[in-house]
């Protein structure tokens, strides 16, 4: 397996078409579930902007299931306010879901996969066209949800310091996810799902929310498989830092630690200013995630290990070979007059792990001599930042003893932009089946459709059945790090990246939200 011997498509997709079907959607009238009228959307039925809870500023989510007259659910609910939007479509008042469905047959059971968007915890929501369900709920013949939470400072501010009204504050926005699982769990079946095949999916920082989920008591028993794409959260962020965090978003509030109660009030236009505010631990933009309470989040989600809570829940792991081009443009600042004399000062506030740039790059040198500054640049920022995170998450698993994780690497480049690669986020239109979406770089060619039959059967498999629906994906253990390079062609590897995973793991890997 080490030497990378590719696997046909054939053999790898073995009887996926039992897994991959498009229902027939009889023509009538709009569909209705209960008290929900939603719509028609291609060959399934869709259900925009249910209501799954509602909370007042910096409190606890509640349930509030629709007990009024029919409510037509044919558009979707607002996103979370956050830094970037023009209000017109955000609102606090955010405890919104999406349901495609093949049918609403109360006695389908059909698995149910649920997406949490990305955008770290601070931006991002779940109307985005690349992750619209009715492709995967066609072609899957699955249940899709997706869902939009409290971000940022609304969704994870640290207030507990401050007095008990506060208590669950610092994880707000998880246990709005939480209250969503719920909401599946409770009323999934009506729309032809499963409750008992409940698969979690995400990317980026919704992977990272996954992740942390997974060490959630709260959270337990609510799904049964998960996926993180290239999102993890090996640790969250500490009381003390998350206290700095909170005092400086309130400083460029112009607030101190006696306004506190003032935060309860402001307009959101306000809040959302303060989310320029700079992070005290890791500079940029204050870093709003899950904090360590020991209540709703009582232990690190992968450190000292992995949450002894989850190990039994299948799970997929995945990153893109090239995760940084995708937010540092090989045509922009950072990029230009780019040389081996200034590579290594250009390299070094963009690692998350505490090594000497120049050394970094003589290392890489010495290895890849043939290799461009560009090149190097994106290579040492990817394995030195968006990558350590899913190793040592991996890792964690094989290590105790998990028999159910499976590792992917995205390394077909986008035709749609040379200087592209495979960047963060070019895995989801695969997964999704939304090659032609806006923001999607697969092309729509025949190799494109194919890279999306194969990781779409992959994730439909996790959520029917608990295993990738990809014959001879080699589960993930140790030390071979058996890892699914998905390329133009799709082959089994170990360890393909080995001498990047050992080199950066010399120094220890210093997550954003610690």
């Amino acid at each position: 397996m080490s030497g990378g011997k590719p696997v046909s498509r054939r053999a790898m997709l073995g009887g996926t078409a039992a897994l991959l079907a498009t229902p027939a959607l009889s023509a009538g009238r709009d569909p209705r579930v209960g008290r929900y009228v939603g719509v028609r959307d291609s060959a399934v039925l869709a259900f925009k902007g249910i209501r799954y809870g509602r909370a007042a500023r910096f409190t606890r989510p509640i349930a509030e299931p629709w007990a009024g007259p029919p409510i037509r659910t044919d558009r979707f609910g607002p996103n979370a306010p956050q830094r970037g939007d023009d209000g017109r479509g955000s609102s606090e008042d955010c405890l919104f879901l999406n349901v495609w469905t093949p049918e609403a047959d109360p006695h389908a059971r059909r698995a149910v996969m649920v997406y949490f968007h990305g955008g770290a915890y601070t931006s991002g929501t779940s109307t985005d066209p690349l992750t619209h369900g009715a492709h995967l709920a066609a072609q899957g013949d699955v249940v899709v949800v997706t869902v939009n939470h409290r971000l940022n400072a609304l969704g994870y501010a640290w207030l507990k310091p401050f007095g008990a009204a506060y208590a669950d504050s610092g994880n707000l926005g998880q246990l709005d996810l939480i209250l969503a699982l719920t909401w599946v769990r409770d009323h999934i079946a009506d729309f032809g799902g499963d409750p008992g095949r409940v698969m979690v999916f995400g990317q980026s920082g919704g992977g990272a929310k996954i992740a942390t989920l997974m060490a959630m008591p709260a959270a337990k028993g609510l799904f049964h498989a998960a996926a993180t794409m290239s999102g993890q959260q090996v640790v969250a962020s500490g009381p003390a830092h998350a206290l700095a965090r909170t005092r400086s978003f309130m400083a460029a509030l112009k607030l101190t630690d006696t306004d506190v109660e003032t935060l309860r009030t402001l307009p959101i236009e306000r809040l959302v200013e303060g989310l320029a505010a700079k992070d005290p631990i890791m500079g940029g933009p204050v870093y709003f995630g899950p904090v360590l309470d020991m209540t709703n989040l009582p232990r690190h989600p992968f450190w000292p290990d992995a949450a002894p809570q989850s190990l039994h829940i299948p799970m997929i792991l995945g990153n893109t070979r090239d995760e940084t081009r995708a937010f540092i443009n090989p045509r922009g600042p950072k990029l230009a007059g780019l040389g081996w004399d200034n590579l290594a000062e250009r390299i070094a506030p963009e690692i998350k792990i505490d090594l000497d740039p120049h050394w970094v790059v003589a290392q890489y040198r010495a290895r890849y001599p043939d290799w461009t500054p560009e090149r190097l640049f994106y290579a040492a920022t990817t394995a030195g930042r968006s990558w350590p995170g899913q190793v040592i998450e991996a890792d964690a698993r094989a290590a105790a003893g998990a028999q159910a994780t499976w590792v992917y690497q995205l390394d077909r480049p986008s035709p749609i932009d040379p200087l592209r690669g495979a960047a963060h986020t070019d895995d989801l239109p695969y997964v999704f089946g939304t090659l032609d979406a806006p923001g999607s770089f697969s092309g729509t060619n025949a190799a494109a459709r194919a890279t999306r039959d194969a990781m779409m059967a992959a994730f439909v498999g996790l959520a029917k059945t608990g295993r990738p629906g990809l014959d001879h994906w080699a589960r993930y253990a140790l030390p071979a790090r058996a890892t699914l390079v998905v390329d133009n062609d799709i082959r089994m590897i170990d360890d393909p990246r080995g001498w990047e995973r050992a080199f950066w793991a010399t120094a220890p890997y210093v997550q954003p939200g610690s």
